[in-house]
């Protein structure tokens, strides 16, 4: 594409440096925006491919980022996407995630492009010290005076962002997280519990996410641990990959169940998986949103969930899922209650699916997207582009 067929378009550069829901995020937003009115530049960590992005993205750049504080890494980073910044002439950096924001705006300074920032889960609300938590909400808000729209996902993450006194309200925007239905409906019967290894008769309780702190995947198995004693067919079947797998695998094999997890590393289409869950969890210590609660909505699953964050906003208890404090006990509780309880399931999963239809489609999230980016931008900007106004 030339520079001049780039030009008219509102160049939207992208930085992200998580996985897990964040990439499920990017890939669906990327394929309903309007590729004929934005082209879209991403900028992500080494744990992104390429591949995954052709015919989405127009431009792919590889930084390398670390998760963690890297002081010589992070330095590192901003100077490398600062001079991308100025190699695409951006008119808006969209910034995902704590660490890309912070490396993303920081790059960012002295430019004219227009800010927008998208936590994803803020920062100080993970389980962490007290000490942590006050400075990640200090860095939060200075570097909110360089952002000029920050997206919320959910009305929580709103809320804790006033809490933390992080910015004015006017600066923020709620625009509730999508799933790509699409997707689910194209991914039907490719996989099976025969082809991935699991007995037809088995009951099979699902997790989806990355195997870290947040997501507590300790004490899935931990209560898969009390589960298995009361249904001795169960089986538990984790989709995702992180730093406590080797934790978890312990806790399996330290209770004799080898036979009855499996874990299946990272994967491209999860909803291939969660078509074979009997109950589908999601046990967050803290949670920005959850996007894996709607797919499980529309996958029809009843859903188990920690009462933490935004998952309140998005699970009613006893009417589209079952919640409770992170507690192996009660938990273990609620997924026997569904075991025993057929009716149960089938209402939590019809007020599901109903619910996830009108509320969660992603092209609701892009359509809401679009409006912030064209609000976002100037009107003499707009005009240039064709975008919310006439040329001249």
């Amino acid at each position: 594409m030339t520079e001049a067929n780039r030009r008219e378009k509102i160049r939207i550069l992208h930085i992200i440096q998580s996985k897990g829901g964040v990439q499920r995020y990017i890939r669906s937003f990327l394929k309903y925006i309007d590729h004929n009115k934005f082209y879209n530049i991403i900028v992500c960590s080494q744990d992104y491919k390429s591949d995954d992005y052709v015919d989405l993205a127009d431009e792919f750049e590889t930084v390398t980022m670390v998760r963690d504080i890297d002081i010589k890494a992070d330095i590192s980073a901003i100077f490398t996407i600062r001079k991308l910044i100025k190699k695409y002439h951006s008119d808006i950096l969209y910034c995902h995630s704590s660490k890309a924001g912070a490396i993303g705006r920081i790059a960012a300074l002295g430019m004219k492009n227009k800010c927008i920032y998208n936590p994803h889960g803020w920062a100080f609300n993970m389980n962490c010290s007290n000490k942590k938590k006050k400075l990640y909400a200090i860095i939060e808000r200075m570097l909110a005076r360089m952002t000029d729209r920050i997206v919320c996902i959910s009305k929580a993450e709103q809320e804790s962002a006033l809490d933390k006194r992080i910015c004015k309200k006017e600066k923020t925007v709620v625009i509730y997280n999508g799933i790509d239905f699409e997707e689910y409906e194209n991914s039907q019967g490719e996989l099976t519990r025969e082809t991935a290894g699991i007995k037809k008769n088995a009951f099979v309780v699902g997790f989806v996410g990355r195997l870290s702190e947040q997501k507590s995947p300790d004490i899935f198995a931990k209560t898969a641990v009390l589960i298995k004693h009361k249904i001795p067919n169960a089986f538990f079947l984790m989709v995702g990959d992180g730093e406590l797998r080797s934790e978890v695998e312990k806790i399996f094999k330290d209770n004799g169940m080898e036979q009855s997890y499996l874990i299946t590393g990272w994967v491209n289409n999860p909803m291939t998986f969660i078509q074979l869950f009997d109950i589908a969890t999601l046990l967050s210590r803290w949670e920005g949103f959850g996007l894996v609660l709607a797919e499980y909505m529309l996958a029809g699953k009843p859903i188990v969930a920690s009462d933490v964050d935004a998952i309140p906003n998005i699970i009613e208890n006893e009417i589209n899922g079952l919640v409770s404090e992170l507690n192996e006990e009660e938990i273990s509780e609620n997924v026997f209650s569904l075991y025993r309880d057929s009716s149960l399931r089938e209402k939590l999963c019809s007020n599901g699916k109903k619910i996830v239809r009108e509320r969660y489609d992603v092209r609701r999230v892009v359509a809401e997207h679009t409006e912030l980016f064209i609000e976002t931008l100037n009107f003499t900007h707009k005009a240039q582009y064709g975008v919310g106004g006439k040329k001249d």
